[in-house]
């Protein structure tokens, strides 16, 4: 089977970033990266903020804000009434868990492939209410449909109060069929949550097609906003239900404000969050997701050969516009959170590449991601250093 053809560069686009040059930043998935005309933009509105505190933060700043969510909304097909920005997707999935109202009998159902803080953030949850964490085991091979049938015999009615998913997950680059999981549930009465982390500006999906009870993503990483930028989006039957984690002076006005306004918070990151849309448009969205992710499937193949990995077990994210890839490490490696870290940290110094490194179900793995600010021959590079470094373990 031939290697896949790298994609065609997108001119100019490299230049759009600060990045080290004497890196290769293979990561973009854990932090993202932010384009200079949005650094640029969201530094005007510091000096703004910093020029008078008080007129930035008490004339018209809850306006903007809700001009900005509209706009940002609009971009993900949600409902601007239901959303709210929120810092990142573990604190949209924190503010839910809270606002539940769980009890000693209540399960939370999630899936092995989570997010490590979100587990962490519905073990508290549990801990403190008595509910229990309940975790179901998914085939890193499972189609569609197997994933469906095996949610699906895992659900309790009647006990399971909440089902967290992934729409694409971080640990395992796979994409979950968020919308057919979303309607198993519904029809045993059990509400979803859909961690949707990674999904704004790589994936094509709307918010509203999914269906789910809640839903939460990152702006900040695929859709070139500013960290601390994500969105929070809740059907309405649970909005009046929502609380903040913190509550402030816009609490009597409801959802989505009275979780948005967290007085002296930096609020530029969402204000400038547009400029980062404004890039992707700019490149041509549909453009940039084809070039990821065909870049993300070349650097996967190459790696994947050097490290003899056929390709039939390089695993199969389960969707073509996925610009994250998995490949198996040599048995033995990065099988703790540890030892994986310690991996990462390695091939950054020695190889001066930013890769993930994970561990899961045991196994060691390697996550990388295709970007427009990336190259095949990053991938190329990396796959003749990175055996000679594996085996000096």
């Amino acid at each position: 089977m031939s290697v896949p053809q790298p994609p065609e560069p997108i001119p100019g686009a490299r230049l759009l970033f600060s990045l080290d040059p004497a890196v290769s930043h293979l990561n973009h998935g854990s932090f993202g990266a932010v384009p200079l005309g949005v650094q640029r933009a969201q530094q005007r509105l510091r000096d703004e903020m910093e020029a008078n505190p008080l007129r930035f933060f008490t004339q018209g700043l809850v306006d903007r804000v809700a001009h900005t969510r509209r706009h940002l909304a609009a971009f993900l097909g949600a409902d601007p009434d239901g959303t709210a920005l929120v810092a990142n997707a573990t604190t949209g999935v924190a503010v839910v868990l809270q606002s539940l109202g769980l009890r000693p009998g209540d399960e939370v159902l999630s899936t092995d492939h989570g997010y490590g803080a979100v587990s962490f953030s519905v073990q508290r949850e549990c801990r403190r209410t008595g509910a229990e964490s309940r975790v179901l085991p998914v085939p890193l091979t499972a189609g569609a449909e197997e994933i469906v049938e095996t949610i699906r015999a895992g659900l309790r009615p009647g006990r399971t109060r909440l089902l967290v998913i992934d729409q694409l997950t971080s640990a395992t680059a796979k994409v979950f069929p968020a919308a057919a999981i979303v309607g198993v549930a519904h029809e045993h009465g059990v509400p979803v949550l859909v961690d949707a982390a990674h999904v704004p500006g790589m994936l094509p999906t709307t918010v509203a097609s999914v269906g789910a009870d809640f839903w939460v993503g990152n702006l900040h990483k695929w859709g070139y906003a500013p960290r601390g930028t994500a969105a929070l989006v809740v059907a309405p039957s649970w909005r009046d239900r929502i609380e903040p984690l913190v509550v402030s002076w816009e609490q009597d006005t409801g959802f989505p404000a009275r979780v948005e306004w967290q007085a002296t918070l930096d609020y530029t990151s969402w204000l400038a969050a547009p400029a980062g849309l404004f890039t992707l448009r700019s490149l041509g969205v549909d453009r940039v997701r084809a070039h990821n992710a065909a870049l993300a499937a070349y650097g996967q193949r190459v790696v994947g050969d050097a490290l003899g990995v056929a390709p039939a077990d390089l695993p199969d994210p389960g969707g073509p516009e996925v610009a994250m890839r998995i490949i198996p490490l040599p048995p033995g490696l990065a099988t703790t959170i540890d030892g994986a870290r310690g991996l990462q940290q390695r091939i950054a110094e020695r190889l001066a590449t930013e890769v993930a490194v994970m561990t899961w179900n045991g196994r060691g793995w390697l996550r990388l991601c295709g970007q427009v600010y990336n190259a095949p021959d990053e991938y190329e590079r990396l796959a003749v250093r990175l055996p000679p470094l594996l085996a000096q373990r």
